[in-house]
């Protein structure tokens, strides 16, 4: 019998509209606390080009944390494996993403690129002569989307307060983790930040990960499958903070979340999902959007120890 993904997927967006009222918006960045707190929606994609989706799924919102993927994707294609990984670590931590502490105590280098210290190095690792023009380039390629940009309001609110990354910045380049000038680095970092995308975009994004790198649509090898195999394992240990251990539990998709309310999640058999809700639980994550992938991992047998999928 087939399974009625459409019916599942409005299902989920309604137990995940639910709990909206467990979360907040982001107000650390000022304009992140200007989201609609009421929007929420899902896209899943397949390779061979069938798309689901309900709710707010074609709304833009910042990247934030997400950009971490895509930095890290960059850095390996540009910097190598060798050189990313003698500054970064790839362990997960159960700290906070802003955490300071760790750079101190533990280790000198961060722990693992999907927390900010390590995402500010991976961002001084990208060897291009415009690292946040090859990011967005890469970024609307893997996404099929040339209209996918900057949010200026946003890049510049960061940039204004971002002062507990610059405080990580400073520190890493004291202890000569990070080459060149924090402040340039920062910028880069911020900017990645703020590049608006969509549930759909996610979903697509997640999809050519699922598929090895390979755009089912041209055959184009867009990302080499070993730095997809180390992006996705790094998501799958640390890419929901120091939540991923328990989302893991729940819901078993590498996956990677945004103070923008944004989740990318990544299935077997090219099957990307990306969710949006500015909702988020006490460790950032959006409220909606991982009710939403507990109920599909649950419903459509998603989960990474599953034994079948849909």
């Amino acid at each position: 019998m087939a399974v009625d993904v459409q019916s599942i997927l409005e299902m989920a967006l309604e137990k995940g509209r639910n709990v909206l009222y467990e979360g907040k918006v982001a107000s650390y960045i000022p304009e992140l606390a200007k989201a609609d707190s009421s929007n929420l929606g899902v896209c899943l994609m397949k390779k061979d080009g069938t798309i689901y989706k309900a709710g707010d799924y074609n709304i833009p919102f910042t990247m934030q944390s997400i950009s971490k993927t895509f930095s890290l994707i960059l850095a390996l294609q540009t910097a190598g494996y060798d050189k990313v990984f003698s500054k970064i670590g790839m362990e997960p931590t159960g700290d906070r993403f802003d955490s300071i502490l760790q750079l101190e105590l533990k280790d000198w280098r961060p722990f693992n690129p999907m927390i900010n210290a390590g995402a500010i190095v991976t961002a001084s690792c990208v060897e291009t002569e415009d690292p946040f023009g090859s990011f967005l380039e890469l970024v609307r390629k893997v996404c099929n989307n040339p209209r996918i940009s900057l949010n200026e309001e946003v890049y510049q609110s960061e940039k204004r307060t971002g002062t507990r990354n610059r405080s990580i910045a400073f520190l890493l380049k004291s202890d000569n983790v990070l080459d060149g000038e924090p402040e340039d680095i920062l910028d880069i970092y911020f900017r990645m930040c703020s590049v608006m995308v969509t549930a759909k975009d996610l979903a697509r994004y997640g999809m050519v990960l699922s598929n090895h790198g390979i755009d089912p649509d041209t055959g184009e090898q867009l990302i080499d499958p070993t730095i997809v195999r180390i992006v996705t394992t790094l998501m799958m240990l640390c890419g929901m903070y120091d939540e991923s251990g328990e989302y893991a539990v729940k819901v078993g998709l590498p996956s990677k979340s945004g103070v923008g309310g944004g989740i990318v999640a990544i299935s077997r058999k090219g099957v990307g999902i990306g969710t949006f809700g500015p909702m988020l639980n006490k460790k950032g994550n959006s409220v909606g959007g991982e009710k939403i992938l507990q109920v599909l991992s649950r419903e459509l047998g998603l989960h990474v120890f599953d034994l079948a999928t849909f």
